[in-house]
């Protein structure tokens, strides 16, 4: 299920998907990172990686960048220095509601992530790397999507890792997300600001 490929076509920006972080999830998660081709990068680089199967523990907690599949995830932000970092994961429906919560905040610590449509959820990758491995500037996503996806909810996922893929800034990116999703888009910089305050990923 471990997965490997780069697409090269320059030196930036640098890109880094990496999908199957925790659990069974990569068995989804490959699915669309393969679908990631050549023609999708039109300048710089773009590693993508997926994991192999590991015992499930969150990113949000400390421990889990302890852990084998952890210390790989490091390794690679820190070996590639990406400015785009995209988490690819997958949840179970009875997750849903939680991960969409207000209450997220209070209960996980982060904001709620942000529904894009067909089940396929975005937000900031975990702050434990974003404010230590990331600059202001950078885009750290967390893209999510149901573990069984419909081939609709497969297809805005591979759309919108496309759209990344082919951005050459986090102004570009923007731009492209707030043509598809002007809410989503501002809802992301709202919970940014109240988050990390002066610190805001898209």
């Amino acid at each position: 299920m471990t997965y490997f490929k780069l697409i090269d076509k320059g030196t930036e920006p640098n890109r880094l998907f990496i999908g199957g972080v925790h659990g069974k999830e990569g068995f989804t998660t490959l699915k669309a990172l393969q679908k990631i081709g050549d023609d999708d990068v039109t300048e710089g680089k773009l590693v993508i990686h997926n994991c192999d199967v590991s015992p499930y523990l969150s990113t949000l907690d400390p421990l889990y960048y302890q852990s084998e599949v952890g210390k790989e995830v490091l390794y690679l932000i820190n070996h590639y220095q990406p400015t785009v970092y995209v988490e690819a994961h997958c949840y179970k429906k009875e997750s849903y509601p939680k991960l969409i919560s207000p209450q997220r905040r209070t209960k996980a610590g982060v904001p709620p992530l942000i529904e894009l449509e067909k089940g396929v959820l975005i937000g900031s990758a975990s702050p434990f790397i974003r404010t230590s491995l990331f600059k202001r500037e950078d885009v750290c996503i967390t893209l999510e999507m149901p573990c069984d996806p419909s081939q609709e909810s497969l297809n805005v996922y591979v759309n919108i890792l496309r759209i990344i893929a082919s951005s050459g800034s986090r102004d570009d990116l923007e731009k492209k997300m707030k043509k598809l999703y002007p809410t989503q888009v501002e809802t992301a910089r709202k919970y940014a600001r109240e988050f990390f305050g002066d610190y805001p990923p898209f």
